[in-house]
């Protein structure tokens, strides 16, 4: 098909809108209590979508009702392989009746289009796969092979992309572009994630007899100002990173009694704190723990009836891609060309699917459309606008690092 690129530009841009809306109007928030509330129904539609545009689909189930779906581009010819990633789950709605627009509607609105996911991330699934359709379609050459991952469960404990890597797929891949919200910012960088769930032991009295139980609310409050001082000190010692800021600590969850009911006049028997630690590349995961037990064993030497647990729940370290990966160089030149302008560098405040891929040695970089403060808001939304500049970069970077050109401009 001999289209001019404005002509192709403009069919590219049409067909992520649309199947944006498509992609939208499908829930696929993970509800545990409702069998139909799951990514299901959103990944079948995407395997046979893929399907029918002649690309070799996989679906693997991750758990009962929960499948990824995994397409296959391969040119023939010896080269590298490329992963894009996008995830097909989405946070819960909340309250429908604080939204302006329906969740689920996917409604445009002067130049926005409104609805869960359609800003983290279906719309930028939408991009990736009507990329892929344009590469074909137009039957561009390349080397190597494309890899589209869209797992489940990227919102909550990341089984997708762990039972993906678990299976091979990531196995020997030069480069992989996560598909998520940056503004078309080219983002190097994540912050870790390590939380940690604390609980202290005491023993359940009558306030109006405190001596003849042992508080852990004090205890408690003695374990959230040390981890204060903690975070202090890590600021000062690893300092603000370029991209990422201030690695922090951050008490999110305070609870006493832990179960049954609570009341004023009773000492509760436990008392837990859960953690949201979110750190920077310099940091050490394990030492950082290591720090937290020290503050626990300082304590208990202060206080013969401190007693605490805690339990690691999840543990995803910061990452880096130096900036000189041909993954990077592929996006800056997609970037450059597209926009017309220098790309700006940033980092992803959170962690996303790609930080197991990056552990798995897969160089990542994260760039999509989307307002970056915009994730899991009412009124999610994202400007349709980008929608057609994102699916661009992704078409020229497959194209630039499978074809090995622009590989060796990241900055």
């Amino acid at each position: 098909m001999n289209l001019t690129k404005t002509d192709r530009l403009k069919r590219d841009y049409e067909r992520a809108v649309a199947l944006t809306q498509k992609l939208v109007q499908i829930p696929s928030v993970y509800r545990p209590e409702d069998p139909e509330g799951n990514e299901e129904k959103v990944a079948n539609f995407t395997a046979n979508y893929l399907r029918d545009l002649g690309i070799d689909v996989y679906v693997e189930e991750v758990e009962p009702g929960r499948p990824n779906v995994i397409g296959v581009i391969d040119s023939g010819k010896p080269g590298k392989t490329l992963i894009f990633e996008g995830h097909t789950d989405v946070v819960t709605e909340g309250d429908r009746g604080s939204w302006k627009y329906d969740p689920f509607g996917a409604e445009i609105v002067d130049g926005r289009m409104y609805g869960r996911g359609t800003n983290d991330t279906k719309g930028n699934l939408a991009c990736m796969i009507t990329a892929t359709q344009s590469i074909l379609e137009d039957k561009a050459e390349f080397n190597g092979k494309i890899l589209l991952c869209i797992p489940v469960d990227e919102e909550r404990m990341m089984i997708g992309i762990k039972h993906f890597i678990e299976q091979g797929w990531a196995d020997d891949v030069d480069g992989a572009i996560i598909c998520e919200p940056e503004e078309n910012q080219i983002c190097v960088a994540q912050r870790g994630a390590l939380r940690i769930r604390i609980t202290v032991n005491g023993k359940m009295a009558h306030g109006a007899i405190s001596w003849s139980g042992i508080n852990p609310n004090w205890r408690l409050a003695k374990i959230i100002t040390a981890l204060e001082a903690l975070e202090k000190e890590e600021q000062k010692t690893h300092g603000e990173h370029p991209y990422l800021k201030w690695p922090s600590i951050t008490p999110t969850i305070v609870k006493a009694p832990v179960t049954g009911d609570a009341q004023i006049n009773v000492i509760p028997e436990k008392a837990m704190t859960t953690l949201d630690i979110r750190t920077i590349p310099s940091q050490d995961h394990d030492v950082l723990i290591e720090k937290i037990e020290n503050i626990f064993k300082n304590l208990k030497e202060e206080d013969k009836d401190f007693d605490v647990q805690y339990e690691v729940i999840e543990n995803r370290p910061a990452t880096e891609t130096d900036q000189t990966e041909p993954v990077v160089g592929a996006v800056h030149e997609a970037v450059k060309k597209t926009l017309n302008k220098e790309p700006e560098y940033n980092g992803v405040p959170g962690a996303t699917d790609g930080t197991f891929l990056h552990i798995h040695g897969v160089p990542i970089v994260t760039i999509g459309a989307g307002d970056r403060e915009v994730p899991h808001h009412i009124n999610e939304y994202v400007d349709i606008r980008e929608l057609g500049e994102t699916t661009e970069i992704y078409r020229q970077a497959a194209l630039n690092f499978l074809n090995e050109e622009g590989n060796n401009n990241g900055r």
